[in-house]
């Protein structure tokens, strides 16, 4: 899952992205609201955490934009402002969903989770495919009954595929969505995560190579 963190407060942003990482995400982090705008014009992301009171460009303005462009993108809005008038404001605008600070981050996890599965046709909280099953909230896969143990990278690989139903998904797919706008896409990252991960999960194997068109699970 591809999540932009947008946050004024450095020190919560990146303690934020750090964490989302650790759940197997990739995450880019900015701090205002026109750096936002930029990063969503060029990257497909599936949940802005989105700061509301944010310097340079206001973050219902660019709550607005997402909106309006007609993008797939899921909005969390993340603000010190959490009476009734505030989050009905902040829906009212076309957030998706919205958590007041402080909050608990097992909540601003499973809110970015829940959102997450908001695709067309909505996604079921648990993946099942070939024998293999997939909870991305306890980060739990099984092959087969047995628990596989994986990085948050083999993790992320795998739920994207898992997540593409049987459509081959692409390299460049995968670097998109399981790595931040800091991968170098010139590097073989991909191949040799997904070397391990079918080492991993054993025989026989379940993510197939489609030549010319990346990688599967049929």
């Amino acid at each position: 899952m591809r999540v932009l963190v947008v946050e004024d407060e450095q020190v919560l942003a990146d303690a934020v992205a750090t964490g989302l990482r650790r759940d197997s995400m990739a995450v880019d982090v900015v701090y205002d609201g026109d750096a936002a705008l930029e990063r969503i014009a060029v990257n497909d992301y599936d949940v802005v955490v989105l700061d509301r009171d944010l310097p340079l460009v206001h973050g219902d303005d660019v709550c607005r934009h997402i909106v309006h462009s007609g993008l797939a993108t899921r909005v969390l809005m993340l603000t010190a402002a959490g009476d009734v008038a505030d989050r009905v404001e902040g829906l009212t605008i076309g957030a998706d969903d919205y958590l007041a600070k402080p909050f608990a981050f097992p909540e601003l996890i499973a809110r970015i989770r829940a959102l997450g599965r908001r695709a067309v046709p909505a996604l079921p909280p648990v993946l099942e495919r070939a024998g293999i099953r997939v909870d991305p909230s306890r980060r739990e896969v099984l092959r087969d009954g047995r628990q596989v143990p994986l990085s948050p990278k083999e993790f992320a690989v795998l739920e994207v595929l898992m997540r593409a139903d049987g459509a081959a998904v692409s390299s460049e797919q995968l670097l998109e969505k399981a790595w931040d706008e800091n991968a170098d896409p010139f590097t073989n990252v991909v191949r040799v995560t997904v070397m391990t991960l079918r080492r991993k999960l054993g025989e026989p194997p379940v993510v197939l190579t489609v030549p010319g068109a990346g990688y599967r699970i049929p």
